[in-house]
């Protein structure tokens, strides 16, 4: 017997976890941890739901209730018991993987094809432009003027100002996705155009944040060149390649209707290394994750087997732990009191008023009528998961402190909570169903939208 482990006294299981193997005594530390988060997750995601808004949101504060703002505040201990700095790495990973697979299903799922390719592309730019130019301008605006109070030392007012901006910028793209794909609206040409344009958006959004990151470790324009050249690289090469490369498996999983482990094992294969390449150049796992997708077989049995086998999974076990994860950092009560009120109002109003009125704004010039720009608007502002990870990568490499991060969640629980209420108030369901496409022939279906009609999940 190995002799006692005088860490985490605490803990339900310390005691065997101090008569076994470093191996089973980290099991025996996740495992409690991901149950209480999956209780917390499902908990919230259904009290969210019953308020009309989506699971997401419910998830979002789950998340942040489990951190030291209310279960750290109340049960310190038992706070620190469950989530013990051994357990956050794994965390951290399990966090990523089901980001990057979930963003993978969203680009598989996406149909980029059809329709009026060259008007939608045209607008999809305009939303896009008009998604980030808006919303990084007064973004990094109201930056700059809270830099004393807000920002670290060692961080410059150009990279603090441009850090808030691009975290504003973002849009909850999957989150998007799935309200579009619920509706049957994700091959309309409004969907259509909103899909491309918001992922465009995020696109954008990253390599974005990978100049950034470039620019506070010091390593200089050549680094910055050599993460934006491989970016296009790896987008060309997936896109162009790889996907024809995939197509036979396509063909075949649409022809057989059988779609097995060894397709299994190359399509995660693909996933992970993607993310593991987009990860080493400096954007981050999700992106690949997405390109990814993008490269998949568009044969709709295809879509649909990758989607069945996969989605559940991921929303339920893996992204409830990356909010987790997120709360943890998130500390509310650093700014509590009218000194930091303040400050949250204006990047608050700097990012709300960007995306709405500039994606409504932009929208309506391009022929849309206003009642459609504003639900597109609406949607446009929802930030999600997708600033979440954002900021997290910008708390972990120093750019900014925990009092902005935690700024920053506020900011995304709040346009994401006000994403619906917005979309059904300028296109309520009687005017929404009119611009759905016809029905497709039901052996024809496809897409990532889930079997139930369950709202929104991210």
């Amino acid at each position: 017997m190995h002799p006692t482990h005088p860490a985490h006294p605490a803990h339900p299981t310390a005691y065997l976890a101090a008569t076994t193997d470093k191996n089973l005594e980290l099991v025996l530390h996740v495992l409690p941890a991901i149950v209480v988060i999956l209780a917390a997750s499902a908990l919230c995601g259904r009290l969210a739901l019953l308020v009309k808004q989506p699971r997401v949101l419910g998830e979002m504060v789950a998340g942040v209730l489990l951190g030291p703002t209310l279960f750290g505040a109340l049960f310190p201990a038992a706070q620190k018991a469950v989530f013990t700095p051994e357990v956050k790495p794994v965390l951290y990973v399990l966090s990523t993987i089901g980001l990057t697979v979930f963003m993978f299903l969203v680009g598989a799922g996406l149909d980029h094809g059809g329709g009026n390719g060259k008007k939608d592309t045209r607008n999809a730019a305009v939303l896009a432009v008009s998604g980030i130019l808006p919303s990084l301008l007064l973004g990094a605006g109201a930056a700059y003027l809270l830099y004393d109070r807000l920002s670290r030392p060692d961080v410059s007012p150009f990279e603090f100002a441009l850090f808030i901006g691009g975290a504003l910028s973002i849009t909850a793209f999957p989150m998007l996705a799935r309200i579009l794909y619920e509706r049957g609206l994700q091959n309309s040409p409004l969907g259509r155009m909103t899909l491309l344009g918001a992922s465009i958006d995020d696109a954008a959004a990253w390599c974005f944040l990978a100049v950034l990151s470039a620019m506070h470790t010091g390593a200089g324009a050549l680094h910055v060149l050599r993460t934006i050249g491989l970016t296009a690289l790896f987008a060309v090469v997936m896109l162009t390649v790889v996907a024809r490369l995939l197509r036979p498996m396509g063909a075949r999983v649409e022809r057989t209707g059988h779609f097995g482990f060894d397709q299994m094992y190359i399509v995660v294969a693909i996933v992970l290394l993607s993310g593991l390449f987009t990860d080493y150049i400096g954007i981050y796992s999700v992106f690949g994750g997405f390109i990814a997708g993008l490269a998949m077989p568009r044969n709709p049995a295809f879509r649909a087997a990758l989607h069945s086998r996969m989605m559940d999974v991921v929303c339920v076990l893996l992204l409830p732990i990356f909010f987790a994860f997120s709360g943890l950092n998130t500390e509310l009560g650093g700014i509590a009191g009218w000194a930091m009120i303040g400050p949250f109002l204006l990047i608050l109003a700097a990012g709300f008023v960007g995306k709405y009125a500039g994606c409504a704004t932009a929208l309506r010039a391009v022929g849309f009528s206003w009642r459609e720009s504003w639900a597109v608007g609406g949607l446009m502002n929802a930030r999600g998961l997708m600033i979440l990870i954002f900021i997290n990568i910008g708390l972990a490499q120093g750019m900014i402190t925990k009092d902005v991060f935690a700024m920053l969640v506020l900011v995304a629980v709040v346009t994401t909570a006000g994403a619906m209420p917005l979309y059904r108030w300028a296109l309520p369901e009687r005017l929404e169903q009119g611009m759905s496409p016809p029905a497709p022939d039901p052996k024809a279906a496809s897409g990532p939208a889930p079997a139930e009609a369950e709202p929104v999940h991210a």
